[in-house]
């Protein structure tokens, strides 16, 4: 009697040779953008990863205790991907938000006075040949006398064109006694209120800055006519020689007519404006140039130190025209 035949087991299959495992693993390290920096990635940095920055350095002798001492630039990416944008730029009028730069330059703010000041400071951002690509403000609060204050700019989002950012300096730099500044955005004063100035508007040397008063306490709080103003020079000293005029209509009426000033009642969170209205024209005699105005918002009122810098020319007159409520918009 013939016995049953055991079935026959699969014959295993050959292992796979080491050289076609380790070609596996690298493939599979090169899918994950893994590599090591030395090991002759593009410019010896790993694949999927930035360019390491580049930070200079900077012996500059600064502008009223402001300097900066070092810049930071991105490597320039031969890749034409998105990093390869980063460090290009054009002027500041024409910023756009295409990319951050990765571009910022760390300052230095000295007080060499005898009282605390809070320094605004605008850094520009320049090219090769000096031109300014972008221009960044920054605010440095509370700087007591003798005190060295440290901080970093950043130069933002600019769009990916030429010419490349390689520099920057010190602009300008006006400071304030501490307890005269502007509220910083989202803080209410012990006062209540909160006064500040625009950037202006100039058309055919006409000027204007608008003056706004933001009750930001829990009481209302009523203003009637003009706001009080200290005209000062570089030094925050006087100026003397200008006549400040109630009403715009001796400098312009394209301003609009004069309206009488009336009691303005602001409920919290309501808001006011004024106006200051001047021309530039120069003709015979100095120039008047005001850096600083001390504004009180009525008689009483806690002083604020805006910086404006009303160029005044040879007219000596400054328009001020009334409170008025800010009506709130669509």
């Amino acid at each position: 009697m013939s016995r049953p035949v055991p079935p026959r087991r699969p014959s295993p299959a050959p292992a796979a040779s080491l050289p076609a495992v380790l070609a596996a693993v690298a493939l599979l390290l090169t899918a994950c953008g893994t590599q090591d920096a030395g090991a002759g990635g593009v410019g010896g940095a790993a694949v999927g990863s930035s360019p390491s920055p580049s930070v200079s350095r900077i012996d500059d002798p600064g502008k009223d205790g402001v300097r900066i001492t070092s810049l930071t630039l991105p490597s320039p990416s031969p890749s034409p991907s998105a990093s390869a944008t980063r460090g290009r730029s054009v002027s500041a009028d024409t910023l756009g938000t295409d990319v951050d730069s990765g571009i910022s330059a760390t300052y230095e703010v000295t007080n060499e006075g005898t009282e605390t000041l809070t320094y605004s400071v605008v850094f520009t951002f320049t090219s090769d040949d000096g031109g300014a690509m972008a221009n960044r403000t920054a605010t440095v609060r509370d700087v007591g006398p003798g005190k060295t204050v440290r901080g970093t700019v950043l130069a933002g989002e600019l769009p990916p064109t030429t010419p490349r950012v390689t520099g920057a300096k010190v602009l300008t730099v006006t400071k304030v006694p501490a307890d005269e500044a502007p509220a910083e955005p989202g803080a209410c004063p012990a006062s209540g209120i909160r006064i500040s100035a625009d950037d202006g508007d100039a058309a055919m040397g006409l000027r204007v800055v608008g003056l706004r008063l933001d009750n930001c306490g829990t009481r209302a709080y009523t203003v009637e006519g003009y706001p009080l103003l200290e005209l000062l020079d570089a030094d925050r000293g006087p100026v003397d020689g200008v006549e400040i005029l109630d009403g715009s209509g001796e400098i312009t009426t394209g301003a609009g007519p004069d309206e009488p000033p009336r009691p303005v009642t602001l409920q919290p969170g309501e808001r006011a404006t004024a106006s200051l209205v001047w021309r530039n024209t120069t003709e015979a005699g100095t120039a008047v140039n005001v850096p600083y105005v001390r504004v009180r918002a009525k008689a009483g009122a806690d002083p604020v130190t805006v910086t404006p810098d009303l160029d005044l020319g040879t007219t000596g007159k400054l328009g001020v025209r009334p409170w008025a409520k800010l009506e709130e918009e669509d």
